[in-house]
C-alpha cells in the first residue's frame, strides 16, 4: 500500500485552503491508482509554533511534543500533495515553517502540488520546488492551479466582507490535472521505495 497525504498550506481561519484540500482528497480517493491509501494532513490540527527546537531537524533530536506529533504523522506517508496559497509572492509562512520542522522524514518521497489565488499560487508553487530539492523530495512536473477568481462561486455574497471565500467551484478541467499529478506522485513514490529502505538504515548524523 502506498499511503499519500494532503497537506494543507494555510492555517487562517478564514481560509479557502481547507475547502480546497477536501475537494483534493475527495477526488483522489476516486481519481488515485490502485493501491493507493489518501488521508487529510491538516496544518490547523498541529499548532505548530514559529520553529523554536533546539537541535537541527537533520539530527532528529526533538525537545518537544509538538514536533514528535508533526514528525509522526510526516513519516507515515510515502509522498505528498501540498495545497498551498500564495501569500505576497511566495509560500505561506506556516507552510514553510511546518517544512522546516522536520528533515529526513522528508526524504527519497515524491511531492505534487495545488496551489490557489488570483495567479494559481504558481510562484508558491515554484519556491516550493527549490525547497524538495533541497530535502531530497522528488517533486512532480503536473500541478494544478486553481484561481480564485475562476474556481470559486462568489453568487449572494458580500464582497466587501474582507473574510469572505467564496463556495469553492471548480473548473472540470481540474479533476484531470489532479488525476494527473497523483499518478506521478504515486509512481514515485512507489519508485522511491528502495531508496527510503536504505537510508532508514542509515544514521541520523550522516544528514547534519
Amino acid at each position: 500500500m502506498t499511503r499519500l497525504a494532503i497537506v494543507t498550506g494555510s492555517t487562517r481561519t478564514h481560509r479557502r485552503g481547507r475547502a480546497v484540500a477536501d475537494w483534493v482528497l475527495a477526488t483522489a480517493r476516486k481519481a488515485a491508482p490502485e493501491g493507493v491509501e489518501v488521508e487529510l494532513v491538516d496544518l490547523a490540527d498541529f499548532a505548530l509554533p514559529v520553529l523554536d527546537e533546539p537541535a537541527p531537524a537533520a539530527w532528529g533530536i526533538y525537545a518537544h511534543e509538538h514536533t514528535r506529533r508533526w514528525s509522526e504523522a510526516i513519516a507515515a506517508f510515502d509522498g505528498y500533495v501540498f495545497v498551498t496559497p500564495e501569500y505576497n509572492h511566495g509560500v505561506p509562512g506556516p507552510l514553510k515553517n511546518a517544512i522546516d520542522h522536520l528533515y529526513t522524514e522528508w526524504h527519497h518521497k515524491a511531492v505534487g502540488f495545488v496551489g490557489y489565488g488570483v495567479n494559481g499560487g504558481v510562484r508558491a508553487v515554484e519556491q516550493l520546488r527549490q525547497i524538495a530539492a533541497e530535502l531530497k523530495l522528488a517533486d512532480v512536473g503536473p500541478q494544478v492551479a486553481l484561481s480564485t477568481y475562476t474556481d470559486f462561486d462568489y453568487t449572494g455574497v458580500d464582497l466587501t466582507d474582507p473574510t469572505v471565500t467564496g463556495v469553492f467551484a471548480p473548473d472540470e478541467r481540474h479533476v484531470g490535472d489532479l488525476a494527473t499529478l497523483l499518478d506521478e506522485v504515486t509512481a514515485w513514490s512507489r519508485a522511491l521505495a528502495p531508496v527510503r529502505g536504505r537510508s532508514e538504515r542509515e544514521p541520523a548524523a550522516a544528514y547534519s
